[in-house]
């Protein structure tokens, strides 16, 4: 069997190349930062000292004579060649700006901007923004960075299902994979980074799980945690494979996981210690054992609290969702739904069923529409109407609109997989807050607010650039061929002005510097 992925970095090693040493890194930092604030002036210095050359060496280079030559040149062309050159400028950039026009329709970017960001920045002495955070990063306790929403836009689904008990079952029914490779990809990366530990130290059963993580027949992926059970069997990372992916049932998975945890314990994988902890909680809510299951993840986000980025409150929050416990939905809400903190779907649509929950059962829109809102239900509105900023695509999910698909292991925040993830686990809970959907349905209609649509996307600088280079030059095209001798006075009158200030700062030269001075550099 070929692997699909090469060898990835453990989360230890990418730590200790990042914080080995901390110095040298600030140092390095200070000295990109110096030189990006630097180059504007540099190079505004050069330019000035190549025009002064220019004009210094204007007799040896014969500058006056070429450009005497060059305006006679220009003096005998006919208005036909203005017509053509203006006429081919806008087919360029008409043409430029039809690949631009479909190049943002098809990607949401302009191809001329990402080009000169992703070539052109470093050349400028730009540092990348972004930061690549591990998945389960800060186990450790070690305080880090918070990275940004826009600095990590796809990410792990809190809430997904298991392949073996769950995602096969659509293929034993239809024959089709649930999942695309792309989404086993990021998986498979995902396992193989955080799970085999330090890979200098690795073990014979970690290289062998590390080639199982990359297979991409799963009976491949089973038979390699096999052997690495038979090289040791308190492996724990095989049986978390075994629980994920051969496990038909639920109970079964658990039984795995908890051999798997017996087996953790007594290694030191916190980031394997972790993920098996919350998939037998997430076992535990599937089986009924909701209490159970809220306990956990509550003892689990006590014990790591720096697991924010993990989101496994979006999973306590579903939980206590289906225990009916609202007061503690809302406790849980008021401590994450914070500006400085990521946002998700699970957060601004649950914030909004519990203030809709509040007034949607005696809610009526004619009534609403005759005497006007009350002080909750505008609360509501707006609640449902940042949510739907959030992401426009969930409300068509909850209202049945659209037809829902079995959520993805990886999610695209405020994008169509996310809501479809959201609306997966949540369709229940809102259809049991009575009218809760309709006030949905009514909002999203737009009875009373005029609903955003979030993300919009602008059209690119470019893409207005380039239409209205061709607009302008087109125009040229037709004024120059209907009224020539009119738009050549005009285009003289243009240049001459545009000159103007070159003579004028050339003359300044002239009287400022001594004649000697400038007889002497011409003769060096």
């Amino acid at each position: 069997m070929i692997p699909l992925f090469t060898a990835q970095p453990s989360g230890k090693n990418m730590e200790d190349a990042t914080s080995s040493n901390p110095q040298s890194l600030g140092f390095t930092d200070k000295l990109k930062s110096w030189l990006s604030w630097s180059w504007t002036y540099i190079c505004a210095v050069w330019f000035a000292m190549v025009l002064t050359m220019i004009y210094v060496l204007r007799s040896p280079l014969k500058l006056q004579d070429t450009l005497t030559s060059a305006s006679v040149f220009l003096n005998t062309l006919t208005p036909k060649f203005y017509v053509a050159l203006t006429g081919t400028s806008s087919l360029i950039s008409g043409l430029i700006l039809i690949f631009e026009w479909w190049y943002f329709r098809k990607y949401g970017t302009s191809f001329i901007e990402q080009v000169s960001v992703s070539h052109l920045r470093p050349l400028l002495g730009g540092v990348e923004s972004s930061t690549t955070t591990g998945l389960f990063s800060s186990v450790n306790g070690e305080a880090e960075p918070r990275p940004s929403v826009s600095e990590c836009k796809v990410w792990r689904n809190p809430l997904n299902l298991f392949r073996g008990a769950e995602y096969s079952r659509y293929t034993w029914v239809t024959g089709k994979e649930p999942l695309t490779y792309y989404d086993m990809n990021l998986s498979a990366q995902d396992h193989q980074t955080f799970f085999t530990g330090d890979t200098q130290q690795l073990k014979l059963e970690d290289t062998v799980m590390q080639k199982a993580w990359r297979e991409r027949n799963p009976q491949a992926r089973i038979r390699a945690a096999y052997q690495a059970i038979e090289m040791n069997h308190e492996c724990a990372a095989a049986y978390v494979l075994l629980a994920e992916e051969e496990a038909t049932t639920i109970t079964e998975a658990e039984r795995l996981f908890k051999q798997a945890l017996r087996s953790g314990k007594s290694g030191k994988d916190i980031n394997l210690l972790v993920y098996i902890k919350r998939r037998l909680a997430m076992c535990a809510r599937k089986l009924g054992r909701i209490k159970e299951a809220v306990k956990m993840m509550r003892d689990l986000m006590k014990e790591f609290p720096l697991l924010g980025m993990l989101n496994i409150h979006e999973n306590l929050l579903e939980a206590l969702l289906e225990l009916q416990a609202y007061a503690d939905v809302q406790a849980v809400l008021a401590k994450y739904d914070d500006i400085s903190l990521p946002k998700s779907a699970t957060i601004c649509y649950t914030s909004a069923l519990l203030k809709a929950r509040a007034v949607s059962d005696k809610f009526s829109p004619e009534a609403a529409s005759r005497r006007g809102l009350s002080t909750a239900e505008m609360n509501a509105v707006e609640a449902i109407h940042r949510a739907v900023e959030f992401n426009p695509h969930v409300p068509k999910y909850l209202l049945e609109m659209k037809s829902l698909i079995l959520p993805p292991e990886h999610i695209l925040k405020r994008g169509d997989s996310e809501a479809v993830a959201y609306a997966f686990f949540h369709l229940q809970h809102w259809k049991r807050a009575e009218g809760a959907l309709n006030l949905l349905h009514c909002t999203w209609e737009g009875t009373f607010h005029e609903v955003s649509v979030y993300p919009k996307k602008e059209l690119p600088f470019f893409i207005l650039f380039t239409a209205g280079l061709c607009s302008f030059t087109a125009m040229l095209a037709m004024l120059t061929h209907q009224f020539p001798e009119l738009m050549g006075v005009f285009a003289k009158a243009f240049f001459s002005t545009l000159f103007a200030p070159l003579g004028f700062f050339a003359d300044k030269m002239e009287s400022f510097m001594p004649s000697s001075f400038w007889h002497q550099l011409t003769r060096i």
